[in-house]
């Protein structure tokens, strides 16, 4: 009779995981495309719903019944004559669907958790920039909720359904908010708004439970311990005891430690057992000495004054910056190319253009505009360079997408002007323009810096740097680095005759599992055609 109670009991035990495994195999059998039995599963729903799948059914048969899917709302008509296993199918997946997305409790009407979204893809978390609705507001779909500083610029985050927003759950300021994480919650009915005023995202209450269970295993260990650490006290106490108690030492060398004022606890023996000695005295004293000297030498390094800083906060846009382009050098194999072109006809030419430009009102050609039109056809010409690596292949492009580098107050940004084989150079002047300004302000939108294939970063003109080597922007196999245009001397047509003429030097940074040097060297060999030959490019 005892073992049949203990048995008993311990089944009692798990009777709710057994409840909640069952119950997940029922909606789990409901769920797939095959027709099951409810025979034994409906007793199940009847115990959670408190009647059975048929009268579930029934209940549902007055009209129009409004589920919620994410945010949107639909409404579903049941039939009367609808009823067996595969309407209760039906009817379970259906509301499984309804319910996604959605956190529900005894004391909470139905509600969406809105979490950070990744608006691109690099984005892993994000920072709350301000909050433009406040919570009781009413939202509509394609109004802006907030906006939200991810990795590469500040975006609008827009609302998708109707509503009501109940509890702003990460306030404005808040840094370092994974993608996934709650941000918001909205709500359907604005009676229900005052019933989120103290509400806090679900953490995941499940795991808590098991990790309770290993707390009675610290005092185990504490009864093992103390007999271990008990034996170790009593055997180093009589060892240190001789130690303490009497040194041995030769007469001359008490003598000597005595005149000197010197203990003898502080001098270690070389003689026999460890007997202190005259010669251990006399070095103990020598070694002394230089010790006394060396000490005004420590305090002089101790006044060092020590250094004034200040510490400043990685923006998003930073830490970005840093990890990628970390990432480009650890796992892309560079190797620069580099090369001097003539640009004196260049510069005619955008000196003629500019002068029907502002004959006609239009924005004046700057030398990076022709820059980027050049390297667009020369990767037209050549477009193994317009190529990103991958473990199974290489991906060459047939947009030439041009990323161009422009620094902000905030960071590096890299907006792409699209398609810049097939566009003029006045629309090509007036798009990294509008993108400059964009960034400047931080207000990129994604669509405005992705997708692009070849990347151009000029710090010639503007800062008269000579030349460098640039990172590549990854998954991009190249990217090309501007000098700035200096006059130089050169030969003549005659032995004697010189003549002055201006270079600019741009550096080529190829990825090599993607770009051989030959295919590099061909593509600089394009380029400085079109800019040394300018009239090239309208053909």
């Amino acid at each position: 009779m005892a073992s049949r109670i203990i048995n008993h009991s311990k089944k009692l035990k798990h009777v709710s995981a057994l409840l909640r495994r069952d119950h997940a195999v029922a909606v789990r059998c409901f769920s797939n495309s095959t027709q099951p039995s409810l025979i034994g599963k409906e007793d199940i729903f009847k115990a959670r719903l408190n009647y059975s799948s048929v009268e579930r059914i029934s209940k549902c048969v007055t009209g129009n019944v409004t589920m919620l899917s994410g945010i949107s709302t639909t409404s579903t008509k049941l039939s009367s004559t609808m009823a067996g296993p595969k309407l209760f199918k039906e009817f379970i997946s259906s509301q499984m669907r309804s319910v996604r997305g959605f956190s529900s409790s005894s004391d909470l009407p139905p509600h969406q958790e809105i979490g950070m979204p990744s608006l691109s893809p690099t984005m892993t978390e994000g920072n709350i920039a301000r909050w433009l609705k406040k919570e009781g507001d009413k939202v509509a779909p394609g109004e802006v909720l907030c906006e939200v500083e991810t990795d590469k610029a500040t975006v609008e985050m827009e609302c998708m359904e109707e509503g009501f927003l109940a509890k702003i759950v990460k306030e404005e300021g808040a840094k370092e908010i994974q993608v996934g994480e709650v941000i918001a919650i909205t709500v359907e009915d604005e009676e229900d708004i005052q019933k989120f005023k103290d509400y806090t995202p679900s953490s995941g209450t499940g795991p808590a439970a098991p990790e309770a269970k290993p707390a009675p295993s610290p005092p185990k260990e504490e009864k093992v311990e103390k007999p271990a650490s008990a034996p170790e006290a009593k055997i180093s106490k009589p060892s240190s005891a001789p130690s303490e108690d009497r040194i041995f030492a030769s007469p001359l060398a008490r003598k000597l430690a005595e005149d000197n004022n010197v203990p003898l606890s502080s001098i270690k023996g070389t003689g026999p057992e460890g007997r202190i000695v005259k010669a251990d005295v006399e070095d103990f004293l020598a070694s002394g000495s230089k010790e006394t000297t060396a000490k005004p030498s420590k305090q002089v390094d101790s006044k060092v004054p020590a250094l004034d800083y200040v510490d400043i906060p990685h923006t998003q846009i930073r830490k970005v910056t840093a990890s990628r382009l970390a990432f480009s050098k650890q796992t892309i194999p560079h190797y620069y190319l580099t090369v001097d072109t003539c640009v004196d006809k260049m510069m005619g030419l955008r000196s003629q253009l500019n002068s029907f430009q502002e004959a006609s009102g239009g924005k004046r050609i700057s030398v990076n505009d022709l820059v980027i039109k050049a390297a667009a056809l020369a990767l037209r010409k050549v477009p193994q360079c317009n190529s990103s690596w991958t473990d199974e292949y290489i991906r060459q492009f047939k947009n030439v997408n041009i990323n161009v580098a422009v620094q902000t107050e905030n960071g590096l940004y890299v907006p792409v002007v699209k398609d810049a084989d097939k566009k003029g150079l006045s629309a090509i002047g007036e798009e990294v323009r509008f993108l400059a300004q964009k960034a400047k302000e931080n207000s990129l939108k994604p669509e405005d810096y992705e997708g692009g294939t070849f990347t151009v970063s000029n710090l010639g003109g503007p800062f008269g740097i000579k030349q460098f080597c640039a990172v590549i922007n990854p998954p991009q196999a190249a990217i090309l680095a501007i000098g700035s245009a200096e006059k130089r001397v050169v030969p003549g047509a005659g032995p004697d005759q010189y003549n002055v003429a201006s270079y600019m030097s741009v550096t080529l940074s190829c990825d090599h599992r993607v770009i051989d040097g030959a295919i590099g060297a061909e593509w600089l060999k394009a380029f400085k055609g079109y800019i040394e030959t300018p009239e090239s490019m309208l053909l």
